[in-house]
C-alpha cells in the first residue's frame, strides 16, 4: 500500500501562515499538517509516499527532511513530484502528475490541509472495500464536495457547489478529502478518465469532478467510508486554523483555548456547553418557525434606529419609552454604564467580571460574604455603603456565579435605604426570571422605577430567553437624561432586525416563557439533587440556571473541567480565575434540559468516584 499527498498548493487564504512556508507546514499545536500526517501514514504501515510539491516545494523538502529520517518512517520512502504550474492550475493537474504512480499499488489519496485521527487511515486499509471515499454527515459547517450515499454505502452521487441545495442536506456527506484507490481502479478507471476530462475541460479543475462522472456512470464503483465530523478538519484560513487547533488540542490547552473563545460553541456541535448560560426551554419551535419565516426580509432589510426598539422594549414590559433603552446584548449596556460611572461602588465578591472590567473610573468596595456559602443580605450591603461613603451599589440577583438571592421588599428596602445615603442601586435581574415562582419578582415596572430614582435595572435578554445569538439587553431608570446620554453613547443602529423582530413578535408567546421559567427552576431542584448525591462535590443552593460546586475530593476543579471536555466533550466553567476561588475547588454548572444534565452527572459520577 502507497500514499499520495497533494500539496502543491499557495494556500492564499492562509495569509502570514504560509509566507515563509507551505500549507502542510501550517502548525497546529505546535506540529505541522505534513508531520500529523506522515505520522498517520507511518502507524498504519504504508509502504510508500508520493509527495506532489509545488509552491515553495524546496522549503517542504527540507523541512520534511528535518523532521524525518530512516529510524522514524518504520522503512517507508518518501518520493516527489513537482507540480511547476502550481499557481496557474488547480489540484486536478497535480493529481495527473502522479498517474503514472497511481496505477503501481493500491493507494490511499489525501490533501495537504488536513488534520485527522490516526486511527481513519489504519480503519480504511483494514476495510475489504478496496475503493472508498472518508466522508462525513454533513453539517452546517463544512464546505465543499459532498455526496451521496445508497443503503450499501455506494456512492450515487457527487454534489459540487453548483448543484448544493440546503434543502436536501439531510441527506448528504461531505467528503473529508481521504480516498482508497485499488491498482484495478486507478488503471482501468480513474487515470483514464482523468485524462480525457484534463484535455475536454483543461488544468484549472478539480480532481473530485473525475469522481462525479465516475459515480453517475456507476454506483457501484466506489463507496463511502463516513466517519464523525469531529474527527477530522480542513484548514483554509485562519479561522479554519484556530478551530482545528481547538479541536485537536488535548488537557489544560484545549480548555484555555475554548475559554478563550467566549463563544461560538456551535462551531463543535458534538460539545455540550455547561458553561455558557442559556434558558434551554425557551424560545419554543412556533416562535423559532415564526423567525424563520421572515428571515429574507429581516436579513436584507435595516434594523430601526434606537428610539424605536425603546418603543417595542417598553411595550413589552409596560414602561415609558424614555426610560428604557435596548442594547446589543447586556454587555454593552455595562459598557456604557461604565463610562458614565465614577465614585465608590460597593460589590459582593465574587461577581460577574464584565462589571468590574468596565468601571474604569470607578473604586470598587468589595462587600464582605459568608465563608460558608457566600450569602450575604442588604443589611451587609448598606453597612459598607455607609462606612466607606459609597456612590453606587451593583447587585446581581441572583447572584452570578454563587446563586445568592434577595428577596423584592428586602432590595426595595435596601434602595430606599440607599437613596438616604445619595447612593444608586445599579440591579441586574439578568436570572431573576429563574427564581422559584413563589419568590420571582421584576424591577422592570413604571411604578417601581418612578418610585425608587436612585435604581437602574439591567436584564439580559440573551440569558434569560434563550436567544443569545441575538444579542439583546435591556436598561432601565426613571431618569429620562441619563437614559438619554445611555443612547448618545451606544451606536443608532446597534440591534439587527433579527433582534428587533423578535422584540416585535415576544407578546405572543410570554406564556410559553412563563413556563420555560418554571421548567427551569424545577430542572434546578431536580439537578441539584442528583448533584448532591455525589462524592466529594458540595452544592450550594441556587435561584438561578446554574449552581456553584465545590469539590473536596481529590480532584481539582482545573482537572475536572480538563477530564471532562477531552474525554466527554462536556465545557464547564473553572472559577479559579475568578476573585474568591483562588483555590481551585469551585467549579460553575449551567442548568440545561434533564436529558443534557443526566449526561453529565454520569460523567461526573465516573471522575469524582
Amino acid at each position: 500500500m502507497q500514499a499520495i499527498i497533494l500539496a502543491a498548493g499557495m494556500g492564499k487564504r492562509l495569509g502570514r501562515y504560509t509566507k515563509d512556508g507551505t500549507k502542510c507546514m501550517v502548525q497546529v499545536n505546535g506540529k505541522a499538517l505534513v508531520e500529523y500526517a506522515i505520522e498517520s501514514l507511518v502507524a498504519a504501515k504504508i509502504e510508500r509516499l508520493v509527495i506532489v510539491i509545488g509552491y515553495k516545494g524546496q522549503v517542504l523538502k527540507d523541512y520534511i527532511a528535518s523532521k524525518f529520517n530512516e529510524s522514524n518512517l518504520g522503512g517507508m520512502k518518501i518520493e516527489y513530484i513537482e507540480n511547476p504550474v502550481y499557481d496557474k492550475t488547480n489540484n486536478i493537474y497535480s493529481f495527473y502528475l502522479a498517474r503514472n504512480e497511481l496505477i503501481k499499488d493500491d493507494t490511499i489519496l489525501l490533501e495537504s490541509d488536513l488534520i485527522y485521527k490516526p486511527e481513519i487511515i489504519k480503519k480504511l486499509i483494514a476495510s475489504k472495500d478496496p475503493n472508498l471515499a472518508v466522508v462525513s454527515p454533513f453539517e452546517s459547517w463544512m464546505d465543499g464536495t459532498c455526496t451521496q450515499l445508497d443503503s450499501n454505502r455506494n456512492i450515487t452521487g457527487m454534489i459540487d457547489k453548483q448543484t448544493f441545495d440546503w434543502n436536501d442536506t439531510s441527506s448528504y456527506y461531505k467528503t473529508v478529502n481521504i480516498y482508497k484507490f485499488s491498482t484495478e481502479f486507478s488503471k482501468n478507471y480513474y487515470v483514464p478518465f482523468l485524462d480525457a476530462y484534463q484535455k475536454a475541460f483543461g488544468k484549472n479543475e478539480y480532481y473530485e469532478q473525475v469522481l462525479k462522472v465516475l459515480s453517475f456512470l456507476s454506483s457501484s464503483t466506489l463507496k463511502g467510508f463516513v466517519v464523525p465530523g469531529d474527527d477530522w478538519y480542513e484548514i483554509d484560513d485562519p479561522a479554519d486554523l484556530a478551530i482545528a487547533s481547538d479541536r485537536f488540542a488535548s488537557g489544560s490547552h484545549r480548555v484555555k483555548s475554548f475559554q478563550k473563545r467566549f463563544g461560538g460553541y456551535w462551531r463543535f456541535p458534538k460539545m455540550k456547553d455547561f458553561c455558557y448560560l442559556v434558558n434551554p426551554y425557551f424560545p419554543p419551535k412556533k416562535m423559532i418557525d415564526e423567525l424563520k419565516s421572515s428571515f429574507d426580509v429581516l436579513l436584507t432589510e435595516y434594523p430601526s434606529g434606537a428610539a424605536q426598539e425603546s418603543l417595542l422594549a417598553a411595550k413589552l414590559f409596560n414602561l415609558v419609552p424614555e426610560h428604557i433603552v435596548v442594547g446589543n446584548g447586556a454587555a454593552e449596556l455595562i459598557s456604557s454604564l461604565g463610562k458614565l460611572t465614577s465614585g465608590k461602588v460597593a460589590i459582593p465578591y465574587p461577581t460577574f467580571n464584565e462589571y468590574p472590567e468596565r468601571f474604569a473610573n470607578c473604586e470598587t468596595v468589595p462587600v464582605p460574604v459568608s465563608s460558608k456559602d457566600f450569602s450575604y443580605t442588604a443589611e451587609n450591603i448598606l453597612k459598607v455603603v455607609k462606612k466607606e461613603k459609597c456612590n453606587y451599589v451593583l447587585l446581581i440577583n441572583p447572584d452570578n456565579p454563587t446563586g445568592n438571592f434577595l428577596l423584592k421588599n428586602d432590595v426595595l428596602k435596601l434602595c430606599k435605604d440607599l437613596a438616604k445615603e445619595n447612593c444608586t442601586l445599579i440591579f441586574d435581574e439578568s436570572f431573576i426570571d429563574f427564581a422559584d415562582k413563589e419568590i420571582r419578582y421584576t424591577f422592570l415596572n413604571e411604578e417601581i422605577l418612578e418610585a425608587n430614582p436612585n435604581l437602574i435595572v439591567i436584564k439580559s435578554i440573551s440569558k434569560s430567553y434563550g436567544v443569545p445569538g441575538l444579542r439583546l439587553g435591556l436598561m432601565a431608570c426613571s431618569n429620562d437624561e441619563y437614559i438619554a446620554k445611555i443612547k448618545k453613547t451606544n451606536a443608532i443602529w446597534n440591534i439587527n432586525s433579527f433582534g428587533e423582530y423578535f422584540l416585535q413578535i415576544y407578546e405572543k408567546y410570554s406564556k410559553t416563557y412563563s413556563a420555560a421559567c418554571d421548567s427551569i427552576a424545577s430542572e434546578r431542584a431536580r439537578f441539584t439533587k442528583e448533584l448532591s448525591k455525589l462524592p466529594g462535590i458540595k452544592v450550594y443552593k441556587s435561584q438561578a440556571n446554574y449552581v456553584l460546586c465545590k469539590l473536596s475530593g481529590n480532584i481539582s476543579a482545573s482537572k475536572l473541567t480538563v477530564k471532562l471536555l477531552d474525554k466527554y466533550n462536556i465545557f464547564i466553567k473553572d472559577l479559579a480565575g475568578k476573585r474568591g476561588f483562588e483555590n481551585g475547588e469551585f467549579i460553575r454548572l449551567a442548568v440545561r434540559n434533564q436529558e443534557d444534565n443526566d449526561i453529565l452527572i454520569q460523567a461526573m459520577k465516573n471522575e469524582l468516584k
